[in-house]
């Protein structure tokens, strides 16, 4: 789901990048000046995890106060354990791919291919007691689902890659074939954020942070990206000008998938450090913001409005 399509490589190249190196971005909103105002976090004792600030699912922010202040625990529903598993599909394909690689080595291409081909569906055990019978069911189909796919996109680029160099290398044919780091940790304390970060992919050839949603798309699932992108300049000091939320989707047995690639622009990083700042003072001072206009889905809903 992170490799483009040449489509998508096209839209990248030709727009987004041009326009975010001419945008550029002020100063005082790169990473790297996490030291000063506006990014210096106010409540320097209250460190969040990244998802805290970025998710706005709940509008008065209630959630982070329940969990942080009043050390309720929510109930996850549906959609966030089949984001969490779908989610470790897709990494576990790509880690497997590249141990492959490199246990096979690039003379034993075959043997790449079947290992990938064959690697098994990651275990549910761990989630299983919480989905109804018909939710597991639906939960491993589409787990094969996109396993299966992302094995296809692997194994077309390896091959690709191959045809075109014949001299290459496994750590040579890693980097081209899949040029991402899945799950890459990263600290966050420099800007009032939690120090076991993660996110879902970084991209090197253009600093870029992904992200995946099995979600409708919604405007601030860009946050997610900002967040990442402003930790990554601060712990890196290179600028970090584009992110992607890749939106999954299954249709029947079909896996529909589009991505949203966007500038990380002024307005978002001001964004993200105002809400940092909102949900840090709603639990430094213990501020209750009350209920807002919730869905029955929250994993606080129970709270908030009882059984």
């Amino acid at each position: 789901m992170y490799f483009f399509t040449d489509e998508e490589k096209k839209h990248l190249l030709r727009y987004h990048l041009p326009r975010a190196r001419e945008q550029g971005v002020a100063e005082e909103l790169r990473g790297w000046n996490w030291h000063q105002p506006p990014l210096e976090p106010v409540y320097r004792d209250v460190v969040l995890a990244l998802y805290e600030v970025a998710n706005s699912y709940c509008p008065t922010g209630r959630d982070v106060y329940l969990r942080r202040v009043q050390q309720k625990r929510g109930r996850p529903n549906l959609a966030m354990i089949q984001g969490i598993i779908f989610h470790a599909v897709v990494a576990d394909v790509i880690v497997a791919a590249k141990r492959a690689i490199y246990s096979e080595g690039v003379a034993n291409y075959r043997a790449i291919v079947e290992r990938i081909q064959n690697h098994p569906p990651i275990p549910l055990d761990e989630w299983a007691e919480q989905l109804s019978k018909d939710q597991l069911d639906d939960t491993l189909a589409k787990a094969e689902i996109l396993a299966t796919f992302e094995k296809t996109r692997v194994l077309a680029r390896l091959q690709e890659i191959l045809t075109k160099q014949p001299y290459i290398g496994e750590d040579s044919l890693v980097s081209l074939a899949l040029p991402i780091v899945v799950e890459q940790k990263l600290d966050g304390s420099f800007l009032g954020l939690s120090p076991n970060l993660s996110t879902d992919a970084f991209v090197f050839w253009e600093p870029m942070v992904i992200d995946i949603k099995f979600d409708r798309q919604r405007d601030f699932h860009r946050l997610t990206t900002t967040g990442y992108a402003l930790v990554m300049e601060a712990l890196y000091e290179f600028p970090v000008n584009l992110g992607c939320i890749v939106y999954g989707e299954f249709r029947g047995d079909r896996l529909i998938v589009k991505k949203d690639i966007h500038i990380i622009s002024d307005e978002l990083r001001q964004w993200f450090i105002e809400a940092r700042d909102e949900k840090a003072r709603l639990v430094a001072e213990e501020i209750d913001p009350g209920k807002g206009e919730c869905y029955e889905e929250c994993p606080y809903f129970h709270i908030c409005w009882g059984e």
